[in-house]
């Protein structure tokens, strides 16, 4: 339920061709975000027009198509709106999306229409510098630079479905050449960006473009020097926190784009003060503890996973940033360690790479905080953790450093992991030929056994003393001297 909107549907094949191309909007959004998960994360977002038939969509016209309807264009009178619906569909073609930027004056006839009197014309003006704006090629992005000002100045229109066209035309040209991003920069795309979001509350459609177009440029090169600075010290993190809530009718999106903007400005940049003081830490934490809890009762949000995934590299990469002193106060009342765990166990199978994330971020967790070390034990959640070693993927690796931050805390944490059947656990993955995870293992053995001689003993008679002289004699480098080092101090002494 990506994107759910009220509409007043047209009677006959009308409806049925509206609802089938928004349906086709939302899985190609949907499939976009999840490339965008999948770390490429330039994308191009076209918006499907809803006021066509679907039969109208199958019409591909070429490049002498394009020709024809340009000199059409400049010639005509009452049928320049008819000329303008055929050039768009004309401009979804890429040797047309050439050919029409190729041609003398090309954009400057529509940069005309784009400002003229007539609001039909200036909305299919700009329906065909959106078909333009998804081409491929990089060379096509400059020539957007005259209508730039004009996208930009139009921003702040009372039409929401051009507003949206504009922002998502913004979005699709801004990483394609330093000369836009440049150009968009000096013009003011910040402010303006801030102003859509601040502006339109109302219309979250606009919100999500708006999102969209700011992704795009943060993906920008050299972004973090040019762009990243200006973001943070404009009201846009803080209207990207406010919009963080996903709307019950509306859908997950708008907060979606919004928390890959956050994921963008935490991942570019180490100085996280701004984002630190305006409660990001805070805010995000506190939506995956309500995700979390849905995920875990099942009551869960089709694409759901696409918020989460950058909800946690907020989170995560936020919390090395936060001093220890200061994470009570940042996190406030928010219990984060057991929606994690519930992250964890929910995308297990259906997303491997998602539960990865989510024990990446318990991990940062445990390793900054002695009290999610024990809420980890309190709420009975190491079994539960423990039971994950066998799985493969980078989740058994992840979930060991877990279980060493809450070694390494305290000694009774030892004495209690110990009890909890860690050690037998362990025993297992020290055969492993997984070799980070053999050393981890043998890491994680060492902590425990210094914390009490009990401990060794029963990592004994467990047969682990068989265990790790088979590595110390099968193994070579590190490996062979960690195993080599814990049963001449610890084990045989």
């Amino acid at each position: 339920m990506w994107r759910l909107k009220k509409v007043c549907h047209k009677a006959g094949r009308h409806a049925g061709s509206q609802e089938e191309l928004r349906l086709r909007r939302r899985e190609k959004e949907r499939a976009l975000r999840q490339a965008r998960r999948d770390s490429q994360l330039v994308s191009k977002r076209l918006l499907l027009n809803e006021d066509e038939e679907q039969d109208s969509m199958e019409i591909t016209p070429g490049e002498q198509d394009v020709v024809r309807l340009l000199q059409q264009l400049q010639h005509s009178g009452t049928e320049k709106e008819a000329h303008l619906g055929a050039l768009s569909k004309a401009l979804r073609s890429p040797s047309a999306q050439l050919a029409f930027i190729k041609l003398e004056n090309s954009m400057h006839l529509l940069v005309s229409l784009l400002t003229g009197s007539d609001a039909r014309r200036r909305l299919l003006a700009v329906r065909c510098l959106h078909e333009l704006s998804h081409s491929r090629h990089a060379s096509v992005a400059s020539a957007f630079l005259p209508a730039t000002p004009y996208l930009l100045t139009y921003l702040s229109g009372q039409s929401t479905k051009f507003t949206e066209l504009c922002l998502y035309t913004l979005g699709n040209v801004c990483p394609d050449g330093e000369a836009v991003k440049e150009r968009l920069l000096a013009q003011g795309i910040i402010p303006a960006l801030a102003s859509c979001m601040q502006n339109q509350r109302h219309s979250l459609a606009v919100v999500e473009a708006a999102g969209f177009a700011l992704f795009q440029l943060l993906q920008t090169k050299d972004a973090a020097q040019k762009v990243i600075p200006m973001v943070l010290a404009s009201d846009l993190p803080s209207l990207l926190l406010s919009v963080l809530t996903p709307d019950p009718e509306f859908g997950l999106a708008p907060a979606a784009e919004c928390a890959w903007c956050l994921h963008s400005l935490t991942s570019s940049t180490e100085d996280h003060r701004v984002l630190l003081a305006q409660g990001a830490l805070r805010k995000c934490s506190s939506l995956l503890v309500s995700l979390g809890g849905a995920v875990g009762d099942g009551n869960t949000e089709q694409g759901v996973e696409l918020l989460v995934c950058p909800l946690l590299r907020c989170v995560g990469n936020l919390l090395p940033s936060c001093p220890v002193e200061a994470l009570s106060a940042q996190l406030g009342d928010v219990h984060l360690v057991a929606p994690l765990c519930q992250l964890v166990f929910a995308f297990l199978q259906p997303l491997p790479a998602l539960a990865r994330e989510a024990a990446w971020v318990l991990n940062n967790l445990t390793a900054h905080c002695t009290e999610s070390c024990a809420a980890l034990l309190t709420f009975n959640l190491v079994p539960r953790l423990v039971e994950l070693l066998p799985f493969s993927q980078g989740i058994n690796t992840m979930v060991l450093r877990v279980l060493a931050n809450v070694a390494h805390k305290k000694k009774e944490f030892c004495t209690r992991l110990a009890e909890l059947g860690l050690l037998s656990a362990i025993t297992a993955t020290l055969k492993m030929a997984n070799q980070d995870m053999v050393t981890l293992s043998l890491e994680l053995l060492f902590m425990m056994i210094v914390s009490s001689p009990q401990i060794a003993e029963q990592f004994v008679r467990q047969g682990g003393l068989s265990v790790l002289e088979a590595i110390q004699y099968n193994s070579e480098g590190e490996v062979r001297r960690r195993a080599a080092y814990l049963l001449e101090q610890h084990i045989l002494s």
